[in-house]
């Protein structure tokens, strides 16, 4: 298995991607708390932002709400993905 293949295979475990770039703190973590809210439990959420203090806040906020994540990645100089895994319902 290639890292190209297993970059793929893990691009399909995302059930859901929100763009929110553009934003900042705290509409980051807002809108990523309502996005997970809809979602099963187990089912996981990509977040892209480009406001740094969000890859700190919205980590920290979601594990705060029990959610696990999975991974924050900065993808070139100013995006970033954050990946949440949803692990209770309301």
């Amino acid at each position: 298995m290639t890292w190209e293949s297993i970059a793929l295979s893990d691009q399909n475990s995302i059930d859901r991607e929100i763009d929110i770039r553009g934003e900042s703190c705290p509409y980051t973590f807002v809108k990523s708390k309502l996005a997970i809210e809809e979602m099963n439990r187990g089912e996981v959420l990509r977040v892209m932002v480009d406001h740094l203090p969000a890859t700190e806040n919205v980590p920290r906020s979601m594990k705060l709400e029990g959610h696990d994540v999975l991974r924050i990645n900065q993808l070139n100089e100013t995006d970033w993905e954050i990946v949440i895994q949803k692990t209770f319902t309301e």
